[in-house]
């Protein structure tokens, strides 16, 4: 976290510097597209920061990476507590932060096993990195077609790691099909 903060700092520092960021001669404001730059730089920085992600990745999952999906879908957050999910997932499971995702059974069938692309190398509040497998255990009225909902965890705040992939079309893989309940995050994986 450090590490992006500092990398947006030294490249909004740039853009304030740069006068043609601003667009006048000397200090002046920064224009959006300096701002915008200057975030996907802090992005950049960050993701090379760690390592390589593709390091880590089993051949199954290099073969999602670079595979055409089975779905594309637009995708939305949701969390517990303040008016958002409550009690189990309609499996009659508990919902698992960053596991769990509601999808339009007609399209995803529920107890998928989904490898969504865009989540890999997803740094988590608790520091570990997503690896890219979410469970089909829920549904949602609101859950029409291509969409889904990826479940966060309790409280708005659980939502910050996953806050770039709202309102987002996502490529997402069929890794199987599951049993039971979603594993906990611990064993998800496996």
């Amino acid at each position: 976290m450090l590490g992006t903060v500092a990398a947006f700092a030294m490249a909004f520092a740039m853009a304030l510097s740069d006068p043609s960021a601003s667009g006048a001669e000397g200090a002046g404001p920064v224009s959006y597209e300096a701002v915008v730059a200057a975030e996907a730089a802090a992005i950049e920085a960050n993701a090379t920061a760690g390592g390589s992600i593709e390091a880590n990745l089993s051949a199954d999952q290099m073969e999602m990476m670079s595979s055409e999906p089975d779905w594309r879908a637009s995708a939305r957050l949701y969390h517990a507590g303040g008016g958002g999910a409550t009690g189990n997932d309609s499996l009659g499971c508990r919902p698992i932060a960053m596991r769990t995702v509601a999808v339009d059974p007609k399209v995803i069938p529920r107890r998928t096993r989904l490898f969504i692309r865009e989540t890999v190398g997803l740094r988590m509040a608790d520091g570990s990195i997503h690896d890219g497998y979410w469970y089909a255990s829920d549904t949602g009225g609101a859950i029409k077609g291509q969409k889904i909902d990826l479940y966060t965890g309790h409280g708005r705040g659980s939502m910050q790691p996953a806050m770039r992939l709202n309102m987002r079309t996502l490529t997402i893989h069929d890794a199987g099909d599951f049993d039971g309940c979603p594993p906990a995050w611990e064993t998800a994986s496996n």
